[in-house]
């Protein structure tokens, strides 16, 4: 075996965004242009040479053939070993916990995480530091310069058949290529947190639940602990082989792209409890018998009945949210006595709060959910953190979130995500809605509604100082209510604008509104505030959630 100097041109447009880089998949398949990228992932990490790192995606289209490339890569560019999952499989959850126990220098994860797969859908790549997190933004930048400038790419010439389908250990050059079960050290991490007999003696005792692994990674995960370690009845996992096209489905776990779940979740005879996770197992949506529970009641009771699960007996140090998630959590860390941080949105900017210290449990709207236990958002351990409660407390879903809202008030919330707006119009939307911020503080919107104070929301990291501007465009209002305006980082075609939508209600009595009629007057406000149609181009929004 020899290796290989291919020279190269840089593509254009490689900047990693806030969970790494995306592109359809026919982009990832033209010649080069995932070597370029790994290669200045590989030229950006000083001492990398004789190190371990972890390997591993979600299944999707281009999966299998992105491993053999990474693999020849990585031992041309001189690590000294490659943990890669079985199949090439690994969760991004399960990538941030391997990193962490076996000591990795760092990892790649291969996913473009709840967007559609197959030939015609996404793909992604991204690398997850030795804490187990996100690469941080100087890092990803310092990818993106060096994607710019490269000229050459080293790969070994051999290595095309190396098996990745049969745990054990083999060589690829001077490089060791072990596989591993992708379930076995993730699974141990779970027991370690969660009460498993109280969860086995739940559905013992005749308790169901269902759970849709949305044909994605999750499904061996889930299938591994629910039905094999609790004694979940089989079947309990659905959609639980994870394929390359996500077996057609847009595997987003939400109530619009969900409905076999949703359906199956409602009428007297539905399970106790249901839930979901996305194409690489880090988000997770959490429902009742007809009860949905919104990402952002979840952190919040979650973070109320910490104490009731044995990984968090001790109490938390804090907790984080992103700024467009709701200020439910809020209302429970200032009853706990604890600080609630608020965070730009992507989960690179938890993992410092994380290693500080500062933070226990995190949360995003965008229904991800996770602790200090890895570095990433972790869909099947905030279902497992649901399930103990139900063990623990004998109470159902509904009943937890309702004494929720009847203690602290209900954040009625939504998010309204207008797709595919051509990039110049997005933009021109956004500047236009910036310039207007100094004129917008004490408006009378009607319905009640005063704008008490309109920004752009900046952040600085309170433990290394760095400072995050133009992170999302907030109306606040003088009854606690919110409206933010972010173009997404996450889609690969034209923008998305995501319009979050919150308003505070104290009154238990008002409690079972239908949401979008408590949050009617917000929803008028934000087109006339931002002129949406009249930007878009569009009538309506494209997901409501």
């Amino acid at each position: 075996m020899s290796i290989q100097t291919v020279p190269t041109r840089p593509f254009a447009g490689q900047r990693p965004g806030t969970s790494g880089l995306r592109k359809k998949v026919t982009v990832f398949q033209q010649p080069h242009y995932l070597e370029n990228f790994v290669q200045a992932v590989f030229d950006t990490l000083p001492g990398h040479a004789g190190q371990t790192l972890v390997l591993g995606g979600d299944g999707r289209f281009h999966n299998r053939r992105a491993v053999r490339t990474i693999l020849r890569m990585a031992a041309a560019n001189g690590f000294a070993k490659v943990l890669v999952g079985r199949g090439g499989l690994l969760s991004t959850p399960a990538v941030s916990a391997v990193i962490r126990h076996r000591g990795a220098f760092g990892g790649l994860i291969l996913s473009a995480s709840h967007n559609p797969g197959g030939p015609d859908g996404d793909f992604g790549i991204k690398y997850n530091a030795a804490n187990g997190g996100p690469a941080p933004e100087r890092l990803t930048e310092a990818i993106y310069a060096r994607s710019l400038e490269l000229a050459e790419y080293r790969i070994e010439d051999a290595g095309a058949d190396i098996d990745f389908d049969t745990l054990g250990t083999r060589a690829l050059g001077a490089m060791t290529v072990e596989v591993i079960d992708p379930v076995a050290d993730y699974a141990e991490l779970m027991q370690q947190l969660f009460d498993f007999d109280a969860m086995r003696a739940w559905f013992a005792a005749g308790h169901r639940m269902r759970f849709d692994a949305m044909s994605a990674v999750s499904g061996p995960y889930a299938r591994a602990i629910l039905e094999g370690q609790l004694g979940a009845p089989a079947g309990t996992v659905i959609n639980g082989e994870p394929l390359e096209d996500f077996g057609g489905h847009h595997p987003d776990p939400n109530p619009a792209h969900a409905a076999e779940l949703m359906a199956a979740m409602s009428g007297p005879d539905a399970p106790d409890f249901g839930a979901a996770s996305d194409g690489d197992a880090d988000r997770n949506m959490i429902l009742g018998r007809d009860f949905v529970v919104t990402p952002s009641d979840s952190l919040a009771v979650l973070a109320e009945h910490a104490t009731l699960v044995p990984g968090y007996r001790a109490g938390l140090a804090g907790i984080a949210r992103s700024m467009p998630t709701s200020r439910a959590a809020d209302k429970v860390a200032a009853a706990l006595g604890i600080p609630c941080h608020e965070t730009p949105t992507g989960w690179k900017f938890f993992g410092n709060l994380l290693d500080a210290g500062q933070a226990t449990l995190c949360g995003e709207e965008s229904y991800g959910t996770g602790s200090g236990h890895v570095r990433e958002k972790d869909g099947l351990w905030a279902v497992l953190f649901w399930l103990n409660l139900l063990a623990a407390t004998g109470r159902s879903v509904a009943d937890l979130v309702r004494a929720h809202w009847a203690r602290f008030g209900r954040h009625y919330y939504s998010r309204h995500d207008w797709e595919g707006i051509p990039t110049e119009r997005a933009d021109a939307l956004m500047a236009a809605l910036r310039a207007s911020l100094p004129g917008l503080a004490g408006r009378d919107c009607g319905d009640g509604l005063r704008i008490e104070a309109a920004d752009d929301f900046a952040y600085t990291d309170p433990v290394d100082g760095s400072l995050s501007t133009r992170q999302g465009v907030r109306l606040l209002f003088t009854d606690g209510s919110r409206i933010v305006f972010r173009l997404s980082g996450t889609g690969t075609e034209g923008a998305t604008l995501r319009v979050y939508l919150e308003r505070y209600e104290a009154d238990p009595a008002r409690h079972e509104q239908p949401v979008q009629q408590a949050l009617a007057a917000l929803i008028r406000i934000a087109d006339q505030v931002a002129g949406i149609r009249q930007h878009s181009g569009m009538e309506a929004a494209t997901v409501v959630t």
